[in-house]
């Protein structure tokens, strides 16, 4: 059996050499991303495991390669699997799967560090600081235990967002499709997401993308909302429409946000564009304004999420191939 992994990073490298030598298996890797042009470096290999944000693009015609050529599966190593084309693969006999389950602690953790980042102001002490300037005044701090955090998307990621902001002393209210009994202890389900807008101190994101999420927080939703809230949005970046945001901003009708991921952001994250001018211009006014945060999508980047990405991958890979069905096959 022999397993090919398209751009792997440096910090992957342990996880993936531990888990071929304790299964004995041949894992090689490479820094490309899948496309139709390095499609072909996958012949001769039995699995084939992805990891990008930009689209695979191509036709129907990729995926029926793809099973002429023997493979059976199609892994992706995060959670999202909105850069292949589901019904196009299906079609093809390919199975989908992606890692959903991949540490929750690691984005959860990453909303509530920028919730208190925001809520204590820090981001603005750092930019006085660093202009030699320690006066304190016009910057009093809210504590986490007075305000309402509302998540929208209760899943796994989320639901441990919720316990963890519970833990803290919030109020915590939750908008989702699917209510989960379990969560009831730390949360409250509303029934609609104006419901939650109208609400909440900080709203934080944590759902996947799809037809009913793009755009879910657009001009309209930011007018809902507290004049005063934050928004975190640690998801996916066409949940928000990020011009909207903007001009929200400038209106003064929210009072900041942190953004782990941001709509085009396959042009800007994890590459290096010091001295240039950025041509995203929403992005360049929001890195601007003194209440925004903006990291470059690394919720996921700790060392238990890599090493659980690398191995849930893998394992799921085997398991098809040995002929057994994977526990959440996406299609």
């Amino acid at each position: 059996m022999k397993i090919l992994m398209y751009s792997v990073r440096d910090d992957e490298q342990d996880a993936i050499q531990a888990w071929a030598a304790a299964h004995q298996i041949q894992v090689d890797t490479n820094d490309l991303e899948f496309h139709p042009d390095t499609a072909g470096l996958v012949k001769g290999y039995d699995g084939l495991v992805i990891q990008q944000r930009s689209p695979i693009g191509g036709d129907a015609s990729l995926y029926q390669d793809l099973a002429a050529a023997g493979l059976k599966q199609l892994t992706s190593r995060t959670a999202g699997v909105d850069t292949i084309d589901i019904p196009a693969a299906k079609a093809a006999g390919l199975v989908v799967t992606n890692v959903p389950a991949y540490s929750p602690n690691s984005v959860a953790e990453m909303s509530v560090a920028q919730t208190m980042r925001l809520i204590r102001n820090l981001e603005l002490f750092d930019q006085r600081i660093g202009q030699q300037n320690f006066q304190w005044a016009g910057l009093q701090a809210r504590e986490i235990r007075s305000l309402t955090v509302g998540i929208i998307g209760a899943g796994r990621i989320g639901g441990t967002a919720a316990r963890l902001f519970h833990g803290l002393g919030a109020k915590v209210i939750a908008y989702d499709v699917v209510r989960h009994p379990e969560l009831t202890d730390v949360l409250t389900y509303v029934d609609t997401k104006e419901d939650l807008l109208r609400q909440a101190d900080v709203v934080d994101l944590h759902v996947d993308l799809n037809p009913t999420s793009q755009g879910l927080i657009d001009a309209a939703a930011l007018k809902v909302m507290k004049s005063d809230a934050y928004i975190i949005n640690a998801s996916r970046g066409p949940v928000i429409v990020t011009a909207d945001l903007v001009a929200a901003l400038k209106a003064g009708e929210i009072a900041g946000c942190a953004l782990d991921t941001v709509e085009g952001e396959n042009e800007l994250f994890n590459q290096d564009h010091q001295g240039e001018v950025l041509q995203d211009t929403n992005v360049a006014q929001l890195m601007q304004m003194p209440n925004v945060i903006i990291t470059p999508h690394v919720g996921f980047y700790t060392n238990l999420a890599v090493k659980n990405m690398v191995e849930i991958s893998l394992d799921d890979v085997v398991t098809i191939l040995n002929g057994a069905r994977v526990n959440m096959p996406f299609n």
